[in-house]
């Protein structure tokens, strides 16, 4: 009996430290991030995923960080190589779960960060992708609001050319502010990105 006590005792102590590892090493990969550091901070992302595969969360980050410094890349080969290690994070937790609205979300911005990249060449291709990524996002989560954003950004982006008529996409970003006010992520380290956007977008919409 003592030694059945002991090994839970042993069992539920190294699931404490575990989460511990993984809480420090999430902390520290977003120090890094916050500090510019992001090559540094996709690393650490990329080792806490090696080691915790129960969490789509660094994997995710890795896939983040990658594709937002990818907007503002203009070599084309480190754009490249950075979108490609972003979507290689991104399809091992999309193997593992079909029904993570974020994945959705995070799938149709390095989509949209290859448009944004080279328009001419890859905006027929990658366009129609975007838009059945959120869909397949709204389907889980119609109230997320990296989805409801990032839908009606993206098509407000590309207005002047396809000449789509703006009100209802302004009232989506309207509705995405409100659902970022109300919006709990599940966890302290959980996706809470995009409120700052989404305002900057709203005020875009009222000139």
């Amino acid at each position: 009996m003592t030694k059945i006590i002991t090994t839970i005792a042993f069992f539920i102590c190294s699931l404490l430290s575990a989460q511990t590892q993984f809480e420090q090493g999430m902390s520290k990969a977003f120090a890094l991030w916050g500090e510019g550091k992001n090559t540094e901070a996709s690393a650490m992302f990329e080792r806490i995923a090696a080691a915790e595969k129960n969490s789509y969360l660094p994997n995710y980050y890795v896939a983040l960080i990658n594709t937002t410094g990818a907007f503002t890349e203009k070599d084309k080969t480190k754009l490249d190589l950075m979108l490609t290690k972003a979507q290689d994070a991104l399809d091992i937790e999309m193997i593992k779960d079909q029904n993570n609205a974020e994945l959705y979300a995070m799938q149709a911005l390095i989509y949209t960060a290859w448009v944004v990249a080279d328009p001419m060449t890859n905006g027929q291709k990658y366009s129609v992708k975007v838009m059945e990524a959120y869909a397949k996002g709204k389907a889980i989560d119609p109230n997320n609001p990296r989805i409801v954003f990032g839908e009606a950004d993206y098509q407000l982006g590309g207005a002047k050319w396809t000449g789509v008529d703006t009100k209802p996409l302004c009232v989506q970003v309207d509705k995405a502010v409100e659902l970022f006010a109300t919006f709990k992520p599940a966890t302290p380290f959980s996706p809470k990105w995009g409120l700052e956007r989404a305002l900057e977008s709203q005020k875009n919409c009222k000139k």
